[in-house]
């Protein structure tokens, strides 16, 4: 199913802006300011990375948005490192999981999340690639 990236943004805020820990009480975005939220900032980006994936790992979609978004990100660094990442403090990467989910599920394609029950518990996830269930 093909999908517009305004249509699957608006489906991927849909989805994320409602849980994401930066919404104020009032169901507003509580950041300073909201253009520098990486998700949707480099949003494109995102929604080409995930489609480009054919798989149920976890790991490959990582690794895709690490290659195709991370690196043309302005917060992170020359050797790949991103502080906001460490802080937790990147949307993107924060909520990666139903991200994939809301734009695979958008374009027809099932991700199996059963592949992913040892991701946080396991040598899979490695210090640079913090995702957080």
């Amino acid at each position: 199913m093909d999908r517009s990236f305004d249509e699957l943004e608006a489906i991927v805020r849909n989805r994320i802006c409602s849980v994401c820990t930066e919404r104020t009480t009032e169901g507003q975005c509580g950041l300073e300011d909201p253009s520098s939220c990486a998700l949707f900032r480099l949003f494109p980006q995102v929604a080409q990375a995930i489609q480009s994936v054919d798989s149920s790992d976890i790991q490959q979609y990582i690794e895709a948005i690490r290659r195709n978004v991370c690196s043309v990100c302005q917060d992170q660094a020359q050797d790949g490192s991103c502080e906001a990442r460490q802080q937790v403090q990147c949307a993107l990467d924060a909520y990666l999981l139903l991200v994939v989910d809301a734009i695979e599920e958008a374009t027809g394609k099932t991700f199996d999340k059963t592949s992913i029950h040892n991701l946080a518990a396991g040598p899979a996830v490695r210090p640079d690639q913090q995702i957080r269930l």
